[in-house]
């Protein structure tokens, strides 16, 4: 990921626009058709195009600039060098899509009926838990496989590395958000969001919790060259600027209405700009977004992982954010990038839903009349027939549908009562076998 190319002074420019009214007319028109198609480009990006006949590239960059100007909203985020406000406009298309998510994920008019029915709301949230304490770590560099850091959680084994540690805090952490959503922020919530994530994963233990002093140097580098692409606010700014922070969570400090999820995806951007920490500043931003998006009751979002969308394409991630900070402190950038984010992760929940909705059809005809299984074994058994020799316990399947230790034991007992389970004893406790033929077990039942 390179350094963008700083844009141009539009002013250089602007005034030759003004001045000739056909040049004023096809700059006006290129800047709203852009908008119009959801476009919000970066002079880096504008730069290697062939500009509108008439225009040089320079002058078809100043009348973008003077449109997107001239809707320009303040935000109580100041720059490093302390210079200037950070700002933002909300496009025709952001707003649009701000407008879904308020009726998808916020109201009740296309909510999918899964995640709603109390039998199997659970295990999308579980699922959710999973993906996002994964992906969100794998952005920071956690290695590991997704199958294995689902086996470390769903099976409750202790973490074998600082990678597995990183996850399982993360898991733990994503579950608390939940609760915390009630507390406004505050300077003890963000550092103790930060020492759950970070527990026993940093070189220097110390810095659980608490924000980086002065001797400690932070820059954000470029994976593989080490090229410095940011330096964060000194230390001894910190904590004028996490009160600013916490005050523009709470909503104290806006002269004008923000829309929540804006104001989420703000948040995210802030506690990633300013740096606090030591490390761990990137888990802490996206946990501070679901906090505040859950916070504004965007209840779907306690269904689907942004993380998951970020780590397919983390160089636009790392690209919205140097953007925004190399053209005038423009969070419009970063606010199109995560809306599109928001918009595949809600539609990867909906494309979940539908798979796992098949599959339990599918056991479903398997089962009718043969055994009257709840919905958790069920989906346990759809598991058992893509996985043979798949390993169960008790507490694992506690955890993944969470329910009572006794529930889940009656579980896995009624499926071995049954012949679709192996009961087997490894060590002190008894695990539960995904035997082969299960297949045929469950037709000869049927019949």
């Amino acid at each position: 990921m390179k350094i963008p190319k700083n844009p141009p002074d539009p002013s250089k420019d602007r005034v030759g626009i003004v001045t000739n009214p056909h040049k004023f007319k096809l700059v006006h028109e290129e800047a709203i058709k852009a908008e119009r198609e959801g476009k919000y480009r970066h002079w880096d990006i504008l730069r290697h195009l062939t500009p509108p006949q008439g225009l040089t590239s320079e002058e078809w960059w100043a009348g973008i600039k003077m449109h997107r100007v001239s809707r320009y909203k303040n935000v109580p985020l100041v720059d490093v060098k302390n210079s200037g406000h950070f700002v933002y406009n909300l496009t025709d298309s952001v707003l649009e899509e701000l407008h879904k998510i308020d009726l998808g994920a916020g109201g009740s008019i296309t909510f999918p009926e899964k995640i709603i029915n109390s039998h199997t709301r659970d295990q999308y949230i579980v699922r959710s838990l999973i993906e996002e304490s994964i992906t969100s770590s794998q952005i920071e560099g956690a290695a590991t496989t997704r199958s294995v850091a689902k086996e470390m959680i769903r099976s409750g084994r202790p973490p074998r590395d600082n990678s597995e540690r990183m996850i399982l805090n993360n898991f733990y952490t994503m579950q608390k958000i939940a609760e915390w959503k009630s507390q406004p922020l505050s300077w003890s919530l963000v550092q103790e969001i930060h020492r759950c994530i970070t527990q026993d994963t940093l070189e220097n233990p110390d810095g659980v919790g608490r924000f980086r002093n002065s001797s400690e140097r932070v820059v954000v580098e470029e994976v593989g060259t080490g090229n410095i692409l940011y330096t964060p606010p000194p230390a001894n700014e910190l904590a004028h600027r996490m009160e600013m922070m916490c005050d523009f969570a709470n909503g104290k400090s806006s002269t004008h209405f923000i829309h929540p999820v804006i104001r989420a995806i703000i948040l995210h951007f802030w506690l990633a700009y300013d740096h606090p920490f030591v490390d761990g500043n990137g888990r802490v931003a996206r946990a501070l977004f679901y906090w505040l998006i859950l916070r504004s009751g965007y209840w779907l979002f306690e269904f689907i992982s942004i993380s998951e969308i970020i780590l397919k394409a983390t160089v636009k991630y790392g690209e919205a954010f140097l953007y925004t900070e190399s053209d005038q402190n423009d969070l419009t950038y970063f606010i199109v990038h995560q809306i599109d984010v928001i918009k595949k992760s809600i539609e990867s929940l909906y494309k979940y839903i539908e798979k796992k909705s098949k599959q339990l059809n599918a056991v479903d005809g398997l089962l009718k009349d043969g055994g009257g299984f709840n919905r958790r074994q069920e989906e346990l058994l759809y598991h058992a027939l893509r996985h043979p020799g798949a390993i169960y316990t008790i507490q694992a399947h506690k955890l993944s549908q969470r329910v009572a230790y006794d529930t889940a034991r009656k579980d896995l007992l009624g499926l071995y009562e049954n012949r679709y389970l192996e009961k087997e004893k490894r060590g002190k406790e008894f695990v539960f076998v995904a035997p082969s033929d299960l297949l045929e077990r469950m037709n000869k039942n049927k019949k």
